[in-house]
């Protein structure tokens, strides 16, 4: 029997320590389409009926995510954000699509996604409204997971304006237990650190990892070339506490990627997604994928970058080399040898916008890369084939002004 100190004990412990999530779910980065850095609330339908925020642009994106190679390379979540919903609840006090962009429910939705083989994803807010100012979720995180998990939803955006970021501690484990409660496996996308950071908080990284899959840390993604490195540099004067964090099942979430839209040339769109790999980043593409230029269709892709952007170790990648406007990454990445010793990711990036392409060389122990004897070293966007270095040589490169040149190292033997 429960001694009356035990009981008074368990009482003061805070919820964040007896709730974690519980659904085994994107043990490594989710990848797949969200709609709102290409399409944000464009609601006119009698304007823009290919681009408005309706039932047809979700199913329409599924087509192409299909069609396109983009399901068989690893994208698997259609992404609904915010601007889905009717500006009132039911007489239930569940929420609901706006019915007449969403004429079908948002379950015929998810039932049409499901058999494109693909997954769906909705929005929420942990306050009194969502973002762009209909219903939010406070007060009704029980009935809105169970809603969600009776349509068919598979993952969950949960925004956070209006709420205090001062509350968050308290309000996002609270989803966590609904989602736990709702009888589906949902993947929990959260903003929870992204409010606290913007409001001079330090996020406990600690708890927002047992309670969320993923979790935006700053602010959200422009199209733009400054945007992508505004991100960049918070993740790289965060990143001992980010990589702590970070692992299969929780993830940090630097934001879409935003390559086949109008803001960043080739290179910017290339070294955003090298770099987003290196990180352990989700990857949630957000452009119209049923006009993307080839060239960024295969950028999108390609299978080695997806790759090591999925290793399943979870390793989230860490700048090592900062200097004039050129930088390393570095990421361990399987396999992992029965020593301990892993294979690695790097991307040599240059923020260099004058001039040409610059020259860079490293040596591979400097690097790091001192473990074993050699390593099978091969760029992941050129088809020449791969070469072996070992610690004592340099590796040299040219590298693009905006861009980057991304190398996966291989063990050979030890």
């Amino acid at each position: 029997m429960m001694t009356p100190l035990l009981k008074v004990l368990l009482l003061c412990i805070s919820p964040l320590t007896l709730y974690a999530l519980d659904n085994g779910l994107a043990l490594t980065p989710p990848m797949g389409w969200l709609s709102w850095e290409r399409f944000t609330c464009n609601i006119d339908c009698a304007k823009n009926p290919d681009e408005c925020i309706s039932e047809k642009l979700y199913m329409d994106m599924a087509d192409r995510m299909v069609a396109d190679g983009f399901k068989e390379a690893g994208y698997e979540y259609i992404n609904v954000d915010d601007c889905w919903m009717d500006m009132a609840r039911d007489d239930s006090n569940k929420l609901k699509p706006d019915p007449d962009r969403f004429p079908s429910g948002i379950k015929a939705l998810a039932d049409y996604v499901h058999s494109k083989g693909l997954k769906l994803g909705i929005y929420t807010d942990c306050g009194s409204k969502t973002c762009a100012g209909y219903p939010g979720s406070l007060g009704y995180y029980d009935i809105d997971a169970q809603t969600f998990a009776e349509w068919g939803i598979d993952m969950l955006k949960v925004d956070g304006c209006y709420a205090e970021p001062t509350d968050m501690d308290q309000l996002y484990p609270q989803i966590t237990i609904a989602l736990n409660n709702s009888g589906r496996p949902i993947v929990f996308s959260c903003s929870w650190p992204a409010y606290q950071v913007d409001a001079g908080m330090d996020p406990d990284y600690t708890e927002i990892a047992k309670h969320c899959n993923l979790w935006r840390n700053f602010d959200d993604i422009e199209d733009s070339w400054a945007s992508v490195l505004s991100i960049v540099d918070f993740y790289a004067s965060h990143q001992d506490e980010l990589v702590a964090a970070a692992g299969p099942g929780h993830w940090n979430d630097p934001d879409m990627i935003l390559a086949g839209n109008f803001g960043l040339s080739y290179e910017e769109a290339r070294a955003q997604f090298a770099l987003w790999a290196i990180m352990a980043s989700p990857l949630l593409v957000s452009n119209d994928l049923r006009s993307i230029d080839p060239k960024f269709k295969a950028l999108l892709l390609n299978k080695d970058v997806i790759a090591v952007n999925q290793d399943p170790s979870g390793i989230m990648g860490k700048r090592i080399y900062q200097k004039s406007n050129i930088e390393i990454w570095k990421r361990p990445i399987n396999p992992m040898t029965r020593a301990g010793k892993y294979s690695y990711a790097l991307v040599f990036f240059n923020r260099r916008t004058l001039g040409g392409p610059v020259e860079v060389s490293a040596n591979v122990g400097s690097l790091g890369l001192d473990n074993v004897d050699c390593y099978d070293v091969n760029d992941v966007f050129s088809i020449d084939n791969s070469q072996k270095y070992c610690p004592s040589d340099n590796i040299t490169l040219t590298v693009n002004p905006s861009g980057v040149r991304m190398l996966v190292a291989k063990i050979i033997n030890e």
